[in-house]
């Protein structure tokens, strides 16, 4: 992941950070199994990075096209607690969530992927893309992870703004504490 200058700064000041969900928290697949059930495949390691982002007391929420229980049972699992489902145009959900955490644009990081995703991109302070994300995503993004959405993308972006705001060593230490205890309750 390139690391300009302009994007260090943007992300010190990040507050908030919004996820889309399929090709970002999951690789984009829709799988159906045969009654019927949908399944949904999220990465353990995205899980680790929103827990260490909760942890430097940043806050998150998910904004979704598309509406499915297995998103609100992994938010929940995440102690994500904003949430909006079904909103294919995601303006709206956006300016009730700017409303309920006081953040102004340029505190707001947003991970997305697809074209559903651009006008939220064009108006936070730190737009982010997954590696696969479509072109016109990521000719817009302030970083385009290495990694694909539901593979990485979402920890590596994460990591990148704690260590532009000076957080993620003192998040690491715990872990390598090895006389103490590792630190308790990290969901992944």
């Amino acid at each position: 992941m390139e690391r300009s200058t302009q994007a260090i700064e943007r992300a010190k000041q990040i507050r908030l950070v919004i996820f889309d969900v399929d090709g970002v928290l999951t690789d984009g697949g829709i799988y159906i199994g045969p009654a019927g059930e949908l399944y949904k495949p999220f990465f353990c390691r995205d899980g680790l990075g929103i827990t260490l982002a909760h942890r430097a007391g940043m806050k998150t929420a998910v904004i979704t096209g598309r509406e499915s229980a297995q998103v609100a049972y992994r938010a929940r699992e995440l102690h994500i607690s904003e949430v909006f489902q079904g909103n294919p145009d995601k303006r709206a959900a956006y300016r009730e969530l700017k409303e309920r955490t006081g953040c102004q644009d340029h505190e707001i990081a947003y991970i997305g992927d697809d074209l559903i995703d651009l006008p939220l991109m064009l108006q936070v302070g730190f737009p982010a893309a997954p590696c696969d994300a479509v072109p016109e995503v990521r000719a817009r993004a302030a970083v385009v992870s290495k990694y694909p959405g539901g593979r990485g993308a979402v920890r590596e972006i994460l990591a990148f703004i704690l260590k532009a705001q000076g957080k993620w060593e003192s998040l690491i230490e715990g872990f390598c504490d090895i006389g103490g205890a590792q630190p308790g309750g990290l969901k992944q």
